[in-house]
């Protein structure tokens, strides 16, 4: 019986179709909400990431034939983790957009004392965003935005081939698209705003009509209890704002590869 025999060819073919690839995969993984980020363990994040690629390596165009040790390899290695990470942060920033909108809301409101911790961001946020990061990671979920975010990634190898890499455009138009971060804040905090808004208003009236009125002992009630009402009947246009966002992220990051 002859023994197997493996050629240098074969087995950087082997490595490159699992090691670039793994890259861009990882880079996604690296900072992804809800699959990835901060608040779920490395050791899983790799796991994931080495799972994922086993499974859509099959499928992949053949690799360019380039030394795994040489610094080509290094370079495009570079690449395809700088795509998966530009591929995350299009939805991270979406995720960031509410937490901003949630810290908006929890100043007027007068919650913006209650902090807890972030294990996505590794901050202090109000608890009032910490209830939007969690209903948006539900909705994340029940949306099947993880889903889609794969099925991108998967097709982000079709889309940009490994070897290829993002021009000074695409960069250009993720930096800009960065601004999600406050129309989308505002897309969603802007209906508890404003009654937010009218309720100051109000407030200001009485105290200028009413002097020896103790607006501290008066107004932080009021403003809370409005702030509550205001959070619970707002949560449909919470749903669609944050629809929207997701979808505007899926096609940003479509453009983003086919620039």
């Amino acid at each position: 019986m002859s023994a197997l025999v493996l050629s240098a060819e074969q087995i950087n073919g082997w490595i490159s179709l699992i090691l670039w690839p793994l890259f861009r995969v990882a880079g996604v993984f690296s900072i992804l909400p809800v699959l990835g980020g901060g608040e779920v363990p490395v050791r899983v994040r790799i796991a994931l990431a080495v799972l994922v690629t086993l499974l859509i390596a099959p499928s992949l165009a053949p690799m360019p034939v380039v030394d795994p040790l040489s610094a080509d390899s290094i370079l495009i290695s570079a690449q395809q983790l700088i795509i998966g990470v530009a591929m995350g942060l299009l939805v991270l920033l979406v995720f960031n957009a509410v937490t901003l909108a949630g810290e908006s809301i929890a100043i007027t409101m007068g919650l913006g004392f209650a902090m807890m911790n972030d294990p996505q961001n590794g901050v202090q946020v109000p608890t009032v965003s910490q209830f939007y990061l969690i209903l948006a990671t539900l909705l994340f979920l029940a949306f099947d935005g993880h889903h889609a975010i794969l099925l991108l990634m998967v097709s982000s190898f079709t889309l940009l081939p490994v070897g290829q890499s993002l021009g000074p455009e695409p960069v250009w138009m993720l930096v800009s698209w960065a601004a999600i971060v406050f129309y989308g804040a505002l897309a969603i905090a802007l209906p508890a705003l404003a009654a937010m808004l009218t309720v100051n208003m109000v407030m200001g009236v009485i105290t200028r009509a009413a002097p020896q009125l103790n607006l501290f002992s008066v107004g932080f009630p009021i403003t809370m209890t409005v702030g509550f009402v205001a959070i619970m009947l707002t949560l449909p246009t919470f749903q669609f704002s944050f629809e929207a966002l997701l979808i505007e992220a899926q096609a940003a990051i479509s453009e983003l590869l086919r620039r």
